[in-house]
């Protein structure tokens, strides 16, 4: 991969270096929230913080997908534990469970290859 590419936001090395590994850390938070519930909280605060920053390499669309995965995964688990009383809610529930994992590890994926996510 190109280093214009990587590096199209001017970034110094440093810079860049630091946002891999905010990027890195928020993908961990996201992951613990399975446990925890609270780390998404914190993971979407500091994407939210950082975005500005990523803007113009690679980890701007990380951000994206991060930010996305977050709120797409946020309403659908709130309409499923809505839609639990009459049933298809657990299936909305365990569907919305199997694509944030997808996201995760497909996202985590892409940040170890130091590739872009495609949004």
């Amino acid at each position: 991969m190109s280093t214009d590419i990587i590096n199209a936001g001017g970034k110094t090395p440093e810079q860049l270096a630091s946002l891999r590994q905010i990027t890195l850390v928020i993908y961990i938070l996201y992951a613990l929230a399975w446990l925890t519930g609270i780390t998404a909280i914190i993971a979407i605060v500091i994407n939210y913080i950082k975005r500005e920053d990523a803007e113009g390499t690679l980890y701007e669309s990380h951000f994206t997908w991060q930010i996305r995965t977050f709120w797409w995964g946020l309403g659908w688990s709130i309409l499923g534990g809505i839609t639990a009383i009459i049933g298809v809610g657990f299936i909305v529930l365990v569907v919305v469970g199997i694509w944030s994992i997808y996201r995760i590890v497909k996202g985590w994926l892409n940040w170890n290859d130091s590739k872009p996510m495609k949004v």
